[in-house]
């Protein structure tokens, strides 16, 4: 995690019409709704369409999918969701990345929405790069990926694309009761346990309430092998998640709908799934997942979201108004003991540390968003949509150094304070976009649009202590025009061809930097942009018995920001280019009735087109971008049938390819081995089956049937000892069994 506090001690940065967002989710089929002849809607361009008239790459991955896989965070999503992938170590803390854009650094690349919320920060001021919101998505009507840059609708930070939780509706015409329990034994730990239900209750025909909540406890299944020296606790990493979801809907007519909805979640794990590792080779050490361990890692995160959405026709066109606000709060405890031990002449390889040092964080940011739109209604030549966008995000850091008696959390009397310091900043942002499809014809559609955006950001920092950063403060201000064009041919109402370029961004911001900084040093670092060209087919047969969706695209990247020390400053920057190409597809078979095949994969080259200053990032002209495979694939299969009556059965299994790739640009470890950090290649089988008797349906299920030891994340040397890195880990094999009963 990027911070205030650097191992260098260097100080600075831390690191349409009524869009009908939602549809209803009741108990789900044993096979993906989509196996069957109905339409798949989507409202990626902001108002519902069918996913194969969006000229655009995008993939649709439903609720009851996502609970037959067993689908509750990003790592299960990415055999579901072709090219996405990811860098994380931490439930809750992950840097998602899309078509490779990514070279590390503190700001997001990809952006993450619920139904029309934007949620964590557009700055590089608080962490948003490894702060994507993963939500529950239990009573989720469906994710929405869209691939490619999507400033023109979606704004900042989206460079990659956008992942959008689509929840399920309140439904005014029926009551629908539905409750889930699970119990899970993960290899290496103990037992896991996990609930959920949902209500949905119609006060009048006009009126409707939905209520959903879950509770989730996983065991860990990792070992520390250092607290005091020579104590050892069992698995570490086990975690908590909790929260719900309440949504009502107002509908007094058939042309005016209010929808307000509020969001709940925290997430309390131990420490993270890092397993110390060879650092040549990132093979696991002493036999066992292990860490050593000093003073105890925590992490807790809590999610608050709230939005009412206003829709209204108005006869010439359509109008919503979409307000929110939401808050994310981030505490942890971090072990710096080997780290700063080291630094300050408090460790010792031999003897062990005089005192542990912890390091405590408090990450916040609260953002409240007001878009308002205005759309055609769709019954002319020209389907048009203009709208405004303001958002005010506040960001702080606040941390605090600690010295402890060795193997305890007691302050050590008489220790003088190291640090307790923070970050404070501000973003403010207004928006106007507009977007448009010209029907030249039955065929042929021509889609453009444009946004213009300006932002302004405030930060300043201070603190106490000896390792205390001076009291300073900076600010920037920016405006930037993104833009894209789509051209689409259909065939037919069952296949089309289209192309698409568009431009995306990323916000610049200030650096903190006093006025003595020497010359070189830079105040502020500016917004980053690319240029994508994609081309892709969407079709499917009269029988929808096989459908395809392939595109292909060239990524031309530019001013590429990029998370630096320079003159002994930790800052932002912006340095070098890169571009990506490559291929992605999802095709669906569906030989005989209830057999679904589903295959999707990526072929991703992303690379440094110009040096990212080697001595001081460590990217060279032509590495690859970190954690971007080469290639991956994923197979999925599901067959259903009938037992009699309202009874049936399934059985099915996954696979997941995944090809090697680079983890992050380190001078350091280029320096040393002559090549960046490389995560193998790495292959999870999954399997379920289950069976459905109404109302009732019980699922039993294995996940990473092989025990692959695949590697998610990778951070250099300095935190474990023995020149040991800290390397990210999936869940071993886990065997689970579900209940699940409606009412």
């Amino acid at each position: 995690m990027t911070a205030l506090l650097m191992p260098s001690l260097a100080w600075g940065q831390s690191a349409g019409g009524p869009s009908d967002e939602t549809t209803t989710v009741d108990k789900p089929a044993m096979v993906d709704r989509g196996s069957d002849n109905s339409d798949i809607i989507v409202t990626a361009q902001k108002f519902r369409q069918t996913l194969i008239d969006v000229p655009q790459s995008v993939s649709v991955v439903s609720g009851a999918t996502l609970e037959r896989n067993q689908a509750t965070s990003f790592q299960d999503y990415a055999k579901l969701i072709p090219g996405l992938q990811l860098s994380q170590s931490n439930p809750g803390e992950a840097r998602l990345v899309l078509r490779g854009i990514n070279t590390g650094g503190v700001a997001a690349t990809v952006a993450t929405y619920v139904d029309e919320t934007p949620f964590g920060s557009s700055s590089g001021q608080v962490n948003g790069a490894i702060l994507a919101g993963e939500f529950d998505t239990f009573d989720v009507a469906r994710l929405e990926v869209l691939r490619g840059p999507q400033g023109t609708l979606y704004g900042a930070s989206s460079l990659g694309g956008v992942i959008k939780f689509v929840t399920a509706e309140p439904d005014a015409t029926r009551i629908v009761a539905r409750a889930r329990g699970s119990v899970e034994a993960v290899d290496g730990g103990d037992l896991s346990y996990m609930g959920s239900a949902v209500l949905n209750l119609p006060v009048s025909d006009k009126v409707a309430i939905r209520g959903s909540g879950f509770y989730r406890s996983y065991t860990g299944y990792i070992d520390s092998i250092g607290t005091g020296g020579s104590d050892v606790a069992s698995n570490i990493n086990d975690s908590k998640s909790y929260g719900g979801r309440v949504s009502a809907m107002l509908k007094p007519s058939d042309t005016f709908s209010v929808r307000l909805t509020a969001i709940l979640q925290d997430l309390n794990t131990g420490a993270g799934n890092v397993v110390e590792s060879d650092p040549l080779t990132l093979r696991t050490l002493y036999g066992r997942e292990t860490q050593s361990q000093f003073v105890p890692v925590e992490t807790n995160i809590r999610y608050r979201l709230y939005n009412g959405t206003v829709s209204g026709e108005l006869g010439f066109a359509d109008l919503v108004s979409s307000t929110s606000y939401s808050t994310l709060k981030e505490g942890l405890l971090d072990d710096y003991t080997l780290e700063y031990g080291s630094l300050l002449g408090l460790y010792d390889p031999v003897t062990g540390p005089v005192v542990d040092l912890g390091l405590t964080q408090q990450t916040n940011l609260t953002k409240f968003t007001q878009e308002l739109r205005l759309s055609s209604n769709g019954k002319g030549v020209l389907d048009w949509l203009v709208g405004g966008y303001y958002t005010n995000e506040k960001g702080a850091i606040l941390q605090r150094l600690d010295a402890f008696d060795v193997g305890t959390l007691t302050p050590t009397a008489g220790f003088p304070l190291l640090a307790d310091i923070f970050l404070r900043s501000r973003y403010e942002e207004i928006a106007g976009f507009a977007n448009g499809t010209l029907h030249l014809g039955k065929q042929f559609d021509l889609t453009f649009g444009g946004r213009y955006s300006y932002n302004k950001q405030t930060a300043d920092q201070g603190g106490g202590g000896q390792l205390a950063p001076p009291a300073l403060s900076g600010k920037s201000n920016e405006s930037v025009f993104t833009w894209s064009v789509a051209p689409q041919y259909k065939f037919s109402s069952s296949a089309s061809l289209y192309a698409r370029i568009a431009k995306g961004f990323r916000p610049g911001g200030p650096n903190i930097i006093p006025p003595s900084a020497p010359v070189g040093t830079p105040a502020s670092y500016d917004s980053d942009s690319l240029i994508s060209y994609e081309a892709g087919f969407k079709g499917e047969t009269a029988d929808r018995s096989f459908t395809i969706d392939i595109a292909a695209f060239h990524i031309d990247w530019t001013d590429v920001q990029l998370l630096a020390v320079i003159n002994n400053f930790g800052v932002n920057t912006n340095g070098g280019s890169a571009r990506s190409d490559g291929l992605e597809f999802t095709a669906t078979l569906r030989p005989a009735r209830g057999f679904v095949v589903s295959v999707n994969g990526a072929y991703t080259d992303a690379r440094l087109t110009a040096p990212t200053d080697p001595q001081l990032v460590g990217g060279r002209d032509g590495d690859a971008l970190p954690f971007s495979p080469k290639w991956s694939a994923n197979m999925n299969a599901d067959y259903q049938w009938t037992l009699g009556g309202d009874a049936s059965a399934y059985v099915g299994g996954s696979i997941r390819l995944l090809g090697k790739q680079s983890g992050n640009y380190n001078p350091a470890y280029f320096a040393t081995y002559g090549h960046q950090m490389m995560l193998p290649s790495y292959n999870v089988v999954d399997l379920r089956a289950g069976v459905d008797i109404g109302r009732f349906s019980f699922e039993a299920y294995v996940k990473n049937l092989t025990n692959a030891a695949g590697r998610t994340s990778a951070a250099p040397a300095g935190g474990y000892p023995n020149d040991a890195v800290g390397v990210g880990v999936i869940r071993p094999r886990t065997i689970g069994i579900t209940l699940g009963a409606e009412f």
